[in-house]
């Protein structure tokens, strides 16, 4: 059973035992929504709407209520999505196949918010060029995108996984373990970027800008639970340029913005902008809608779950990577479409940008 298989066991135990008669999400009109996130800097924006009234305003505007609430373990949040404890969660591409997806929960990204340009990174201690990690054990979370962009970094160089020794590694443990004599190569991301390239043995050597557009951030929604509440997708759109207003805005308040989600990362003003720097926002609702129906999103998702698929990933026995099928906004089907499981739509930002919310 691989690692990924135990998350989804664990969570789907977990959802009979504590959650009880509130799960699975049901297809059905309601009026109280869960949303869940965790700390990156793509998802901050949801925390500072939650304690800025953003998400009140666009909440009250539709007649329904939405908890957000964070999660400090970003696969922690993905499981208690899968298990059906919250309708909407941020995740990544990649994760959002492999996770949700794969465990049966049919999921539409209703928000591309960002891409990583940056953010992820290859990092070697006391070795400046990439080639040196051949050999080496190297610190991940296993079968995140830290593990794909591992992939995709010793492809550039001509090497594969067979040249290191993959180490799972929780991403809270990160920074600790870096400063461990053992640990010579790690794949993160930030937070955790900043802090260990701090350190001065530290080398970033590969990271998602090689890559630009790949490892795609969302906010994703049960697609049973926005097909009877479309409200619940709009307002979710609403909070989220709402607040990309204020956090881009070259002004007291949007330096505020910056300033608080720095802080609630663990860095600051200066820190949590240097990470920004590392990300391809989509500050309006027009570049969202463009990189969303473009056609490199085809491909893209076809390296993705290619990956997936070699890891073995895709479900077990799974015959090839055509098992779950991927839906693009022009309505057109990666693989198979009698199973569609991870949707792509351009619908609610085309709204936002059509002020149509």
């Amino acid at each position: 059973m691989t690692k990924l298989s135990k998350f989804l066991v664990t969570a789907l135990l977990a959802s009979t035992l504590g959650f009880g008669a509130t799960l699975p999400a049901l297809a059905q009109a309601k009026t109280d929504f869960k949303v869940a996130w965790s700390i990156y800097v793509g998802w901050m924006p949801w925390g500072y709407a939650a304690d800025n009234g953003i998400v009140q305003k666009w909440a009250d505007k539709y007649g329904i209520t939405i908890e957000v609430t964070q999660f400090n373990d970003y696969v922690e949040s993905m499981n208690q999505y899968t298990a059906g404890a919250y309708d909407a969660v941020t995740l990544t591409n990649m994760d959002g196949l492999s996770i949700p997806a794969a465990g049966g929960v049919d999921t539409t990204a209703v928000i591309i918010g960002d891409f990583s340009n940056g953010n992820d990174a290859v990092i070697l201690k006391d070795q400046t060029a990439l080639a040196a990690i051949k050999g080496q054990p190297v610190n991940l979370v296993e079968f995140s995108v830290s593990h794909y962009l591992l992939a995709r970094a010793l492809e550039s160089a001509g090497m594969s996984e067979r040249d290191v020794n993959v180490v799972n590694t929780s991403d809270p443990d990160m920074v600790g373990a870096f400063q461990t004599p053992d640990v010579t190569a790690m794949v993160t991301w930030n937070p955790m970027v900043s802090e260990i390239l701090a350190l001065p043995d530290a080398t970033n050597v590969f990271n998602s800008a090689d890559i630009p557009g790949e490892i795609i951030d969302l906010m994703v929604a049960n697609t049973d639970v926005l097909a009877a509440n479309p409200d619940f997708g709009k307002a979710l759109v609403g909070i989220w340029y709402d607040t990309m207003s204020i956090m881009t805005a070259d002004t007291p308040e949007g330096a505020a913005a910056r300033q608080a989600m720095g802080v609630a990362s663990g860095t600051d003003q200066a820190g949590f902008e240097a990470q920004l720097a590392a990300t391809k926002l989509f500050p309006t609702p027009a570049e969202a809608v463009a990189f969303t129906t473009a056609p490199e999103l085809a491909t893209t998702m076809d390296r993705v779950r290619t990956f997936l698929f070699d890891k073995g990933l895709l479900g077990s026995g799974a015959p090839s990577a055509d098992v779950i099928g991927i839906e693009l906004p022009d309505g057109t089907v990666l693989g198979d479409a009698a199973n569609v499981k991870l949707r792509f739509t351009a619908s609610y930002l085309s709204m936002a940008a059509d002020s149509a919310l």
